[in-house]
């Protein structure tokens, strides 16, 4: 696995066609892959600037992303664009500065199809989540993207309470304890 910081730039084509297979394949199979192709690199342009950006990548000896798992620090005041007022739906605004703001945001997770059921997920997760502030970190996800909530739980995050008769299509998720990490592995 490689660390990056803003440098993920340089390998920004690579990580396009990793999304962009990962996120228009199901659950999420009903998004347009040039679209997403497209709102992905903007972002990534923009996200790799953020604050206490921190990306981990997986790749093979021939420069194909396997995996990545990307994100930053959630600065004040909370954003309100893409599904984060559904965050704040969900949790309300007193809890999400007091859970998520100055946290680290886990923004994106994805391991290619043919990567998948060896612990490349977890890896990535927890070398990301162990770098943030305090070990304090976060992520949302779709509800309906049953296999990450279940990848999620399985790997000790936990849901914060959400506000009596909320009902957003996401789930928050919190890390499950400071500053743990699984074992580094050479072969990432």
């Amino acid at each position: 696995m490689r660390i990056y910081g803003p440098d993920v730039l340089t390998i920004a084509d690579e990580l396009t066609d990793a999304y962009t297979e990962i996120f228009t394949a199901p659950p999420w199979d009903g998004q347009n892959p040039e679209k997403t192709r497209a709102r992905f690199r903007e972002r990534l342009e923009t996200d790799a600037r953020r604050p206490g950006f921190r990306a981990v990548v997986s790749l093979t000896e021939g420069g194909r992303v396997r995996g990545f798992a990307m994100g930053w620090t959630t600065g004040s005041p909370f954003r309100t664009d893409r599904g984060y007022g559904k965050v704040t739906e969900l949790l309300g605004a007193q809890r999400v500065d007091e859970l998520l703001v100055g946290a680290f945001e886990i923004n994106e997770l994805g391991v290619r199809a043919d990567a998948r059921g060896a612990g490349l997920g977890r890896r990535l997760l927890s070398a990301l989540a162990s770098a943030a502030p305090g070990g304090r970190a976060w992520l949302m996800t779709w509800d309906q993207a049953h296999e990450s909530v279940a990848f999620y739980r399985r790997t000790g995050w936990t849901e914060p309470e959400p506000l009596p008769g909320a009902g957003p299509d996401i789930v928050v998720f919190l890390s499950p304890t400071a500053g743990a990490t699984a074992p580094a592995d050479p072969n990432c």
